[in-house]
């Protein structure tokens, strides 16, 4: 059965739903890294904490501190790398055994389809996993970046390069969670699509359940309310 025969399987439901998916997933992604000015998210928020962080880096003394949160943020995505490492080589493992995994889900959905289906299901599940590996390997890397850029920065407060090399290690820092960030959503989504194993409109609540978990903790969390207490000196 060739590639496009294959994809013929599915009906328009399946298509609307993984559309769907695929849809939620980027929107959410770009309202979360450019969100409204006047309504910004969690992600945007802890930016602005992590350029001050750099500037009250530079006039700290020792930096141990500074360097131990550094490796505790690398420890952090090689962690989730790590996991999704395990999920990718458990996915093809499933691949491996396609057979097995089509009883469990047709006990479940008292559906007949044929094995590729399920293949493909799962492949979709694996792109996610993947799509996290990446994201994580990128971010774990960054955060190395910066703290090469910390450590580069002279002891003296005063010195006229610490503190534009201090700026250049905030904004890598936010790159970086913006890499890490964007690991998560990829696991979340890859979550989500699991439910497609049991058919399209399982597909199209695990997505929105999945949205709204992931923009609820971004625009209506309690750590976001904290985020934006007014502290002295502000207007």
């Amino acid at each position: 059965m060739t590639l496009i025969e294959s994809l013929t399987l599915f009906s328009p439901a399946d298509w609307a739903a993984v559309g769907f998916l695929v849809f939620a997933w980027f929107v959410s992604t770009r309202l979360i890294e450019h969100p409204p000015k006047r309504f910004p998210s969690t992600s945007a928020l802890m930016a602005g904490y992590r350029r001050e962080w750099m500037v009250a880096f530079v006039h700290r003394n020792p930096r141990i501190f500074d360097s131990q949160i550094v490796g505790q943020l690398r420890q952090g995505t090689a962690f989730f790398a790590s996991g999704s490492m395990i999920a990718i080589g458990g996915g093809f493992a499933l691949l491996g055994n396609a057979e097995r995994l089509r009883g469990v889900a047709q006990d479940l959905t008292q559906s007949a389809d044929p094995v590729v289906v399920w293949e493909i299901k799962l492949i979709l599940m694996l792109l996610f996993a993947a799509n996290a590996f990446l994201k994580f390997v990128w971010s774990h890397r960054l955060f190395g970046y910066c703290a090469v850029l910390m450590a580069a920065v002279p002891n003296d407060p005063d010195d006229p390069v610490a503190m534009p090399r201090a700026r250049k290690a905030g904004e890598i820092n936010i790159f970086a969670a913006r890499g890490y960030n964007r690991g998560l959503r990829s696991v979340y989504f890859g979550i989500a699509s699991a439910a497609w194993l049991i058919g399209p409109a399982a597909l199209l609540v695990a997505t929105v359940f999945t949205v709204g978990v992931i923009l609820r903790r971004e625009f209506a969390s309690q750590s976001r309310a904290i985020l934006l207490e007014q502290e002295p000196g502000q207007a």
